[in-house]
């Protein structure tokens, strides 16, 4: 037998321990150099190189349908005249600070530069740096090929522009060209006859370069495709979809993908939350400094934001378009919070610009998007025809087919594996509440005017009507989308559902979504976000529970202690004696204790919990139950078996009475 763990209150909600272990990657910024000096730290097992055969295209672009959307949105401030600062990681922390610059990534890809001769003190260096930080926010300088290596193999989640010398390259690129990861490599060398044939042997090489400038022209090509196809997407074939508006079945919401129900209570709080612009934006501006972001860029938007409207921003070139859409693609709960007033203004100008754009929009329309797709994410969207598709970002459409074919001809292009699709949407503006799911021309509002473009809001729904192959091209395939929203009773029916499942306060919800679905490492990000900001004792005491409850089921018990010890301390004074909440939380510290091994102490907790059931429950209550039985298991680990079969027939019985 099991022990238990019975639910631990909230402010509406309660901790669900869930096995299911799904990190997501973090994010970093800046640039490090790293000298060849440095020893090479072990190399992670999980990531692994193989030495290719020449002739190989790239590996298998998996890029998880996440992140960005169709426009040019690479980062091409002016920034002529601002510093930039190099990290020097020595041997003894290279490991560590290959985890730390992971975790501050704020773009959906990151630039590594590998070259024997690489002096940052050189002017004609730094001017390089500075044209590619106008693109790209993390740039990462090696001077030593295994330190390169060991690097690339650790990125996960991230897109690779990889420049090289042309010896090194020539030495390199057979050992990594089928790095997932790694999306593109620029060949940088004055003399370029020396290498343009071996580089032609590589698909992932694009080109032998003279110039910084030369690359820099192909690498916003390059970041824009990247951004481009890794739009969020959620997929729910058409049997979940209907079985979960069909009853209250638990197991029937269980079967929903995590992204789609983070992707509704996301959009939810955010509408909900009505703080002031002026008073959020200056914990985005200090989030944004810790991230290395261009200081010229922060000063502009600071002192400008009023000037311009959210279209206007989201649409230029500069930090805030990578750093909203990947914060949306890894659920970077720091970053999302920081950014929620910009979303909230985002879909309100699309709310105000469709009402007054109204008369444009009273007959069905339909609009284009194509794009790469990786073959997993096609075939999950392959086996929900009939079923729905949610884009968790703001989506960026067309009515110009061939804007999108652009696009999907690019993408096919750059890398062989990928399946390119052609999104074709059909728009009835009257099956749609504007509110919920507005959308607006932006051309006459957009910082980089595209040929009608249409842009819609954050967690747009469309049903999957039919997927076919085009006879042209076996590679690309049309997907006919129609759009929906809660307007439809079976998608309302749903929706209302994975609401009620996930009720609480704002970011309380999400954090109790997280849970649910096993996301122990957001959860502790969103926690910790929340901690920060806490107005009273209350809070604090029940944000370190749930913190206790995350280090619990991470088998960091020590941790768990401390916050579940700092949360007991506040509710033993607020709390009358024999409340409910208090027996949830001693028996989730004697749970907490008994898997440490220490049983007299869980022993205490337990009968603490057990006092207190006894008097506020029913006596076929199933927490009583379950009391019982902690505390028969754990005199069973101690010995006691005399009594361990005294509690555990007392839990026998009730369930007997109780349990169907």
């Amino acid at each position: 037998m099991d022990t238990k763990k019975s639910h631990i209150p909230r402010k509406a909600d309660y901790f669900g321990h869930n096995t299911e272990k799904k990190p997501i990657t973090a994010s970093s910024a800046g640039y490090t150099k790293h000298s060849r000096h440095e020893k090479s730290g072990a190399v992670s097992g999980d990531s692994h190189i193989a030495h290719s055969d020449k002739k190989k295209s790239g590996a298998d672009s998996s890029v998880t349908s996440s992140g960005h959307d169709t426009k040019t949105k690479s980062t091409t401030s002016k920034q002529n005249t601002e510093k930039t600062t190099t990290t020097i990681t020595t041997a003894a922390a290279s490991s560590t600070a290959l985890r730390a610059r992971r975790s501050r990534i704020v773009q959906n890809y990151l630039v590594v530069w590998l070259d024997a001769n690489i002096d940052e003190k050189k002017e004609h260096f730094q001017k390089s740096l500075v044209e590619l930080r106008k693109i790209v926010v993390t740039l990462d300088l090696f001077t030593d090929v295994d330190q390169c290596i060991e690097y690339l193999k650790r990125i996960d989640g991230q897109k690779i522009f990889l420049i090289t010398s042309g010896s090194l390259g020539k030495k390199t690129v057979p050992l990594i060209h089928d790095v997932a990861q790694l999306d593109t490599i620029f060949v940088f060398c004055i003399n370029k006859d020396l290498h343009k044939v071996w580089a032609k042997e590589w698909s992932k090489v694009k080109g032998v370069h003279g110039t910084i400038k030369s690359i820099c022209k192909r690498l916003i090509k390059a970041t824009r495709l990247c951004d481009h196809d890794a739009i969020p997407m959620s997929f729910v074939p058409k049997q979940i979809v209907a079985e979960g508006a069909a009853g209250p079945d638990q197991k029937n919401l269980d079967q929903l993908p995590a992204t789609y129900m983070y992707s509704v209570i996301f959009k939810d709080i955010i509408l909900e939350i009505n703080d002031d612009d002026k008073k959020s934006m200056k914990p985005l501006v200090n989030f944004c400094q810790q991230q290395k972001v261009s200081e010229t860029e922060l000063k502009e938007f600071k002192h400008k934001y009023r000037d311009r409207s959210a279209v206007w921003w989201y649409t230029k070139p500069m930090f805030l378009y990578g750093m909203l859409n990947r914060a949306l693609r890894t659920l970077d709960m720091e970053g999302m919070t920081k950014l929620g007033f910009f979303i909230r203004s985002l879909h309100r100008q699309l709310e105000q610009l469709h009402r007054q754009q109204s008369a444009n929009f009273q007959t069905a329309l339909t609009v284009y998007r194509g794009q790469g797709m990786s073959k997993e994410d096609f075939q999950n969207l392959f086996n929900s025809k009939g079923g729905l598709l949610s884009f968790n970002n703001f989506l960026s459409t067309s009515k110009k087919q061939k804007v999108a074919t652009s696009f999907v001809q690019d993408a096919l292009e750059r890398n062989p594996h990928i399946v390119g699709v052609m999104f074709i949407m059909t728009i009835d503006p009257s099956k749609i509440s504007t509110s919920i799911t507005p959308f607006a021309m932006i051309d006459e509002h957009s910082a980089l005017p595209q040929e009608q473009e249409i842009l819609f809001t954050m967690h747009t729904v469309f049903r999957i009507d039919e997927i076919t192959q085009t006879p042209s091209n076996s590679r690309l395939w049309e997907v006919q989308l129609t759009i929906t929203d809660e307007s439809d009773p079976q998608l309302s029916t749903l929706t209302n559902r994975i609401k009620e499942e996930v009720s609480g306060e704002r970011w309380y919800r999400m954090g109790k979504l997280m849970l649910k679905v096993g996301h122990f490492d957001q959860a502790e990000e969103l926690y910790d976000e929340l901690l920060k900001g806490a107005s009273d004792d209350s809070d604090r005491a029940f944000i370190h529970h749930q913190l206790g409850g995350i280090k619990d089921s991470q088998g960091k018990y020590p941790e768990a202690a401390k916050f579940y010890e700092k949360s007991l301390n506040v509710y033993e004074q607020i709390l009358s004696p024999n409340d409910p909440k208090l027996a949830t939380m001693y028996n989730d510290i004697g749970l907490l204790y008994h898997n440490m091994g220490e049983y007299s102490k869980a022993l205490e907790f337990y009968e603490k919990a057990n006092k207190i059931y006894v008097i506020s429950l029913p006596p076929a209550h199933p927490d009583l139950a379950t009391s019982y039985s902690n505390i028969g298991q754990v005199y069973n680990n101690m010995g006691e078996y005399s009594k361990a079969l005294e509690y555990l027939e007392k839990s026998l019985k009730i369930n007997e009475i109780s349990l169907p």
